[in-house]
């Protein structure tokens, strides 16, 4: 999740659709932390329905080792705002689910390793 600076962040709209907003995430204190400009339409979003998926940065595999894919991570909770100091809006995410995808050591199928607070961890390959 933190490889590169920017991220994508899902939220829900007034009516209910997805929004997809970039976001940059801290890792802090054992927290997940983001941050917004004040009035931002993701931080109004987040005020309203507080559920988040965020999906780190992935790059392409390189052209000549397609299995040299290093995956991809993503992080779904709830976002609680808490005092930034400032005008801007600062959020605490109580995550509820982690998924990591990336290949397996042959670079022939994909693992999907996946947590979440009820079930706990588990480790799936797929072709």
């Amino acid at each position: 999740m933190t490889s590169r600076k920017h991220l994508t962040m899902g939220t829900l709209r007034r009516d209910g659709s997805p929004r997809i907003s970039g976001t940059e995430v801290e890792f802090a204190d054992g927290e997940l932390r983001i941050g917004s400009m004040p009035r931002a339409v993701k931080a109004m979003d987040l005020r309203r329905d507080p559920r988040v998926a965020i999906h780190g940065p992935t790059n392409d595999p390189p052209a000549k080792n397609p299995a040299g894919w290093k995956g991809e991570a993503k992080v779904a909770g709830t976002a609680r705002e808490v005092d930034s100091g400032s005008d801007a809006h600062r959020f605490l995410i109580d995550i509820t689910e982690v998924v990591i995808t990336r290949l397996n050591d042959a670079g022939n199928r994909l693992v999907v390793e996946s947590w979440n607070p009820g079930r706990g961890y588990r480790a799936m390959e797929r072709e």
